[in-house]
This record gives structure tokens, C-alpha cells and sequence, in this order.
């Protein structure tokens, strides 16, 4: 694709989507718009699959795996040997915890603007003496470093945090609670899934100790796949032990007696991946480092806020900070009835999303200024229908 340097062809690239010849998407937040090159991704691993049956997995599959592993580790600024694959956060999250005893340093310090399944994991734990503790923010929006700092103690063993906060948008320094986290000798874990993609990333750089992310949202691989990152100096103090047989040293052994965990991070690892959703995952992640992450943050700047100027011109309170770079692609308005906006949008032919008390906008580089001004007539519309906004 030919395009001017510094300026990507938005229009060329909306092109590649084609649910926007039939709806206006603006739901990335909850799942990024299916490409025709993702669309072949999964279409080549389907041939490989009629051609070569099981022997696929020792040729084209199994390169695939390793492509994966490696642009993941380019878009999270890690290296291969730090990344961990998996076909769920949940599953990345199960097979981090499990590395811990949580006997001296029985704290886990979250909060509850975190995803459900990032609190649930440790929350079910206590039975096994893990305590955790759960920051209420203080604006139903972000959370201060400064409450993580006064709750982060020698007895922590991790704090966990989200990238960026799947309700409001809003971002979260991951560098200070890294820093945070190891002032205490505590370790850090970071949910960055509604990050990845859209805001440049550099693990190595903020010090963290594991992030999980994937493909379902704004790295455009659908749903299917995760990635853990753990940071090498940890691969061989931590022994997770929920775990498959990916984890072994030599996986091909076969070995049933005792088992090896592999030096690096793919001890974390469980069973066999979906390798439909590696082939869906390696060409959204192509799509998200052709553009550049840093391109993508600048034309996610640009849209948001120029959705935010005419939501509020229009008279509607959307919940953002005065300064935009310390916010994500997530637009939320309050409603008395989002479900209803929802599907009064729907009708319209616009796509979104709701949470509790709001409806949820998140534009991403295929949308424009032009899709903008229409989400928001058409909000008016739906309001005006009989969706009163609080």
C-alpha cells in the first residue's frame, strides 16, 4: 500500500473493513472490525488444513506460532523469548498466578475499575490465603497512584492494574505502578487490553513484570488468542504450575514421568493453541505495525477529540479528562437507558456498545471526522425517540 510518509491512506484502510459498507462501527473497545487480510489469514490456514491434515502443524502452523510469538513481542516492545501464548486473558491470567504461594506476601492489590476476570482471578483465591484488596477509585474513572502507593505494603505480593480502564478510557501510568509495585518488592501485573494497539507500548521501558493482552479489540485478530509478557529475569524464579504441555522444555518429548518447564517465558504456557486464531491474530497485528502505533495514537487523538467537541456541543456530558492524552479511544455518555440508545443506534445503523449508566463510543483509524458528526445526529435522534440522557 503506497502512502505519503507520516500520513497513512485512512480511506485505503477502511477500505480492508467491509462491515462499513453496510453500518457505522464504533466498537473497537468490544471487538475490532473483521478485515478481508484477517479474512484470508484464516482462510490460508484452512487450505493448509485440507492439503496437509496433521503435518501442517510441522511446517506452516508451527511457523505461524513463532511469527505470532515475535510480532507480539515488536508491538509490546518485549522480545520473543518474553512472550507466552494463549487462547484467553483468563487463561493467561490463571497460568501467572499460579507462579505465587502467597504465603508471606498474601496481598493483591486491584481495583474495582479493573475487568471482571482480572479481579475474579484473585478474589477465588482466598481460600488458599491470598487477601486481596480492592481500590474503589475515587470518580468511577481512574484510580490515584496515590491510593495504590498507600496500599501497596511488605506483604504485597502483586498489584494489579488495567492499561487502560474498560468503562471510562482513561490511562493509567503503568511505569509508577511498576515503580510503585517494586519500592515494596512487590511485582507488577498489567492488563493492557484495551491498550495494545491503540497507545504505544514499551515493556521494557516501564518496568513492568507481566502484561497480558490480545487480538479481540484494537490488535483486530478477533477472539481465540492472548499473550502474556513476562519479564526474563522472572522466567526462572517463577514455576507457574497451571500449566500444559507447551510449558516442557522439549514438548515433542512427549515425557510423562517428570516435567521441565521451558527456560522462557512458554513456561507459562498451557494446551495446543487455536491456530485459526493465530492466522487471524499474525494479520491484525500486521495491520496495527504497518500503520505504527504511534500513527495510531495520534489519528485516535485526532478523532477523539473531535467526537468529544461535538458531543458537548450537542449537550452531552461525555466523561473524558480536560486533557485528552491522558485519555484512550473509549468515549462514554451518560444515559437513562443505554441499552435503548444502543439499539435505537442500531436501527440507525451505527454500532456501539453500552456499560452500566452509559453508552460506550470507540472509534479507532478506519472511523472519520465524517462518521462523527454522524453518531452524533444520530444520538440525537435516539435520544429524542424516547432515550432521555441523565
Amino acid at each position: 500500500m503506497v502512502q505519503q510518509p507520516g500520513r497513512p491512506a485512512w480511506d485505503a484502510y477502511r477500505a480492508e473493513f467491509p462491515i462499513f459498507r453496510m453500518s457505522l462501527y464504533f466498537n473497537t473497545c468490544s471487538l475490532g472490525a473483521l478485515s478481508t487480510r484477517v479474512e484470508r489469514s484464516v482462510g490460508r490456514f484452512l487450505t493448509l488444513w485440507h492439503e496437509h491434515g496433521a503435518s501442517a502443524w510441522y511446517g506452516p502452523w508451527w511457523e505461524t506460532i513463532g511469527r505470532l510469538r515475535e510480532r507480539c513481542a515488536q508491538v509490546l516492545g518485549a522480545d520473543p523469548d518474553e512472550i507466552a501464548l494463549f487462547p484467553s486473558i483468563t487463561a493467561a491470567l490463571i497460568a501467572a498466578a499460579s507462579a505465587f504461594a502467597y504465603r508471606d506476601r498474601p496481598r493483591v492489590v486491584m481495583s474495582r475499575l479493573d475487568f471482571p476476570t482480572t479481579t475474579y482471578q484473585w478474589l477465588t483465591k482466598q481460600e488458599i490465603g491470598v487477601a486481596p484488596v480492592l481500590l474503589p477509585g475515587r470518580d468511577g474513572l481512574t484510580v490515584p497512584l496515590d491510593d495504590y502507593a498507600a496500599a501497596v505494603d511488605r506483604r504485597t505480593e502483586l498489584v494489579v492494574a488495567s492499561h487502560v480502564y474498560f468503562t471510562s478510557g482513561y490511562i493509567q501510568d503503568i511505569a509508577a505502578i511498576a515503580e510503585i509495585a517494586h519500592r515494596s518488592g512487590a511485582l507488577c501485573l498489567i492488563d493492557a487490553y484495551q491498550a495494545t494497539g491503540q497507545l504505544p507500548t514499551d515493556v521494557h521501558a516501564s518496568g513492568v513484570d507481566f502484561l497480558v493482552t490480545g487480538g479481540l479489540k484494537w490488535l483486530l485478530g478477533g477472539p481465540g488468542f492472548a499473550c502474556l509478557y513476562v519479564r526474563r529475569d522472572l522466567h526462572e524464579r517463577l514455576h507457574p504450575n497451571n500449566v500444559g504441555w507447551f510449558a516442557h522444555r522439549d514438548q515433542f518429548a512427549f515425557r510423562t514421568d517428570a516435567f521441565e518447564p521451558a527456560p522462557d517465558a512458554r513456561r507459562f504456557e498451557g494446551g495446543t493453541p487455536s491456530v485459526a486464531a493465530v492466522y487471524a491474530a499474525e494479520a491484525g497485528l500486521d495491520i496495527v505495525l504497518e500503520i505504527g502505533p504511534a500513527r495510531l495514537r495520534a489519528r485516535q487523538l485526532e478523532l477523539v477529540d473531535d467526537l468529544v467537541a461535538r458531543l458537548r456541543a450537542d449537550g452531552f456530558a461525555s466523561r473524558v479528562p480536560a486533557d485528552l492524552s491522558g485519555h484512550a479511544g473509549i468515549v462514554t455518555v451518560p444515559v437513562d437507558d443505554p441499552a435503548g440508545v444502543v439499539t435505537g443506534l442500531r436501527r440507525r445503523g451505527i454500532i456501539v456498545d453500552s456499560r452500566p449508566g452509559v453508552v460506550r463510543f470507540s472509534p479507532y483509524f478506519y472511523n472519520s471526522l465524517d462518521d462523527n458528526r454522524a453518531v452524533c445526529a444520530a444520538l440525537r435522534e435516539a435520544l429524542a425517540a424516547g432515550a432521555p440522557a441523565s
